[in-house]
């Protein structure tokens, strides 16, 4: 039985908004779910999407909350960028809330791009000595008292089982809000000797956390996720494992997904509960609040010490392993959005995109069908035979102009257009997303297989590079150097990220963070040489820490 806290759901605003294009007026009708019945309790998993904070603002600011079958557009990014957010989420079909409070259901063009990172990553982790396995979900909760920092940091997010099979069970358990504890009591089943280190393991898995504030992706009370765990036999090992995977993590970021994120270490206030460092990459997203995209943990010896995961060592003393543990979550895909993506919707860098290429065939009379859509066709299966990912949009229900607006809405980074003009000349037409209007569309590109295949693939490529250096730029303008607390707060009152001197206290950093809504992000790993002011205390200061406020 799940502990009957009450929670918001992710919220309702899911509205059945799609882009227009100022040629091509796109309507569509999205048949949304009634508010379900009302009211959550340890018996009943059904709940009624509540009021959340993001549904409120937006009765506050007028905006229609009706949930009929009507006609409406995406909010503009620049006018309500939560509403803009949620627009995309649903118009897009990436996700809807689910039945319970805080929950979400992944649709297929969501889970797609979700398993982008996991195709990478899994190679990734795999090359580096990592092996897949699975651990339960549940897990007892004397388990998560056994470190204390571990169960003061994660007590009030924790999701308790008391009832299972009708009977009242003699422990209570946890439903997984990360592993550490149960992976640390298998650990010491399996480690024994030096010979038995490194122990090297991930998962992919869901984790349960109970929020009380939720977004879709970026916050929900249940995600998905890939957690590592590794045991080493020296606190050197620990280290260098702990920066390798935040390496991995950063080198995705900046060439699957375009996103440039600042890669450094947590302040202690921070850090991740029984770490003894916490490592992160933080991505500017397009309202300019920071997303913790990723981390990767020092445990030290705190949990090997709380669950005596102990090896013989070749001197055949007893010692405590040293640990890591590591994560990106479907948080992630809420980072693409909120980095790429614009009025006209989603935006995909190729690399993460289930579809790369969308083909439109036109007609207009019944004799040119045929040969445009045997063009179509033959075209489709060069490019997919070139092993990119193709979709050929041969429905006849919708206009092309229609289908322009659906699948840039859906972010597909090239659409081919084929009409019976084109069919005459062996030609096609190309147009990138990332560059709207006549300015993005190419004539004329020949439809011989090697030359389109070759043509395609450099257009990617300069997608993905395109999408990235734009993030770079809008990112390096928006992060502001100060080297005082009064610079700090005009800088975070203007939206933007500052970036300063510190050397200051837990307590001055807690001051920051209650007087402005920023936190320090991190201490990046590049470093600016010498020693400095610290921004609040006047007092030296060898690093450089980044403020801003997250989500």
């Amino acid at each position: 039985m799940v502990s009957s806290l009450r929670l918001p759901t992710l919220t309702s605003l899911f509205s059945p908004s799609l882009t227009r294009r100022s040629t091509v007026s796109l309507r569509r009708r999205f048949h949304l779910r009634p508010p379900l019945a009302a009211g959550f309790s340890a018996q009943s998993a059904a709940s009624s999407p509540a009021e959340t904070d993001d549904r409120v603002q937006n009765k506050k600011s007028g905006r229609v909350q009706d949930r009929g079958d009507t006609d409406r557009v995406i909010t503009p990014r620049s006018q309500d960028f939560n509403a803009w957010y949620l627009d995309i989420i649903a118009n897009a079909e990436l996700a809807d809330y689910g039945p319970v409070r805080g929950t979400m259901v992944i649709r297929p063009y969501g889970y797609a791009i979700w398993e982008a990172i996991q195709d990478y990553l899994n190679v990734k982790f795999k090359e580096t000595g990592h092996s897949n396995m699975y651990f339960p979900q549940f897990i007892p909760y004397s388990f998560i008292e056994k470190e204390a920092s571990h169960v003061e940091g994660f007590s009030p997010e924790l999701a308790l089982v008391t009832v299972g099979g009708g009977k009242e069970l003699e422990e209570k358990l946890v439903v997984r809000p990360t592993s550490e504890t149960i992976v640390n009591h298998m650990f010491t089943q399996w480690i024994h000797s030096y010979r038995d280190l490194p122990l090297m393991i991930n998962q992919w898995a869901n984790v349960t956390r109970w929020e009380m504030r939720t977004k879709p992706f970026v916050r929900t009370l249940e995600f998905l996720w890939q957690e590592g765990h590794t045991a080493h036999a020296t606190p050197e090992e620990a280290e260098n494992e702990a920066l390798q995977m935040i390496d991995v993590y950063t080198k995705f970021a900046y060439e699957q997904a375009a996103i440039p994120v600042i890669a450094g270490r947590k302040s202690k206030v921070e850090t991740f509960a029984g770490a003894d460092k916490t490592y992160t990459i933080e991505a500017m997203m397009g309202d300019r609040k920071a997303l913790q995209a990723g981390t990767s943990h020092n445990l030290g010896q705190n949990f090997s010490r709380a669950f005596g995961t102990q090896f013989t060592d070749e001197n055949g003393q007893r010692q405590h392993v040293w640990q890591t543990s590591w994560a990106i979550s479907t948080r992630f895909v809420g980072g693409i959005i909120m980095t790429h993506g614009d009025d006209t919707g989603l935006m995909l860098p190729p690399r993460m995109a289930p579809i790369q290429v969308v083909i439109v065939p036109i007609w207009k009379k019944v004799d040119e069908k045929t040969g445009v859509l045997d063009s179509a066709k033959s075209v489709a299966e060069a490019l997919k035979a070139a092993g990119l990912k193709v979709k050929l949009d041969d429905t006849d229900q919708r206009t092309p102009g229609w289908k322009f607006n659906f699948w840039e809405m859906k972010g597909v980074p090239l659409r081919i257009e084929i009409g019976p003009r084109d069919v005459s000349s062996g030609s096609v037409v190309i147009s990138r997303r990332d560059v709207p209007g006549k300015q993005g569309k190419v004539f004329g590109i020949s439809m011989e297989p090697s030359i389109l295949e070759a043509y395609v693939k450099d257009r990617l490529d300069e997608i993905q590079s395109s999408l990235l250096q734009k993030a770079i730029s809008f990112r390096d303008s928006n992060i502001v150097d100060v080297s005082s607390y009064e610079e700090l707060k005009e800088a975070i009152s203007l939206g933007k990220w500052a970036r300063g001197p510190w050397s200051a206290s837990d307590a001055d950093e807690l001051r920051v963070k209650e007087e402005t809504g920023a936190t320090i992000r991190c201490f990046p790993f590049e470093q600016p040489q010498g020693t400095r002011t610290c921004l609040m205390t006047g007092n030296p200061a060898e690093e450089v820490a980044i403020f801003a406020k997250s989500y």
